[in-house]
């Protein structure tokens, strides 16, 4: 997944092998949310999808 800043809003997407984006509009991020807290907002979402070999959402750099 990617999160950008547009205007006054963070947007997120999810981010395919092939590069194609798709906006996730279901995940509102509020807007004076630091970037510091993007994985910790990110795994109370979406901590049903973790498994042993990826049990946490964590930032990589591209």
């Amino acid at each position: 997944m990617v999160i950008h800043r547009t205007n006054d809003e963070w947007q997120l997407f999810t981010d395919s092998e092939t590069g194609m984006r798709a906006r996730v509009y279901d995940v509102v991020i509020p807007q004076d949310m630091d970037e510091s807290e993007f994985c910790k907002f990110l795994d109370d979402i979406y901590h049903e999808y973790s498994s042993e070999k990826q049990p946490r959402v964590a930032a990589i750099d591209k």
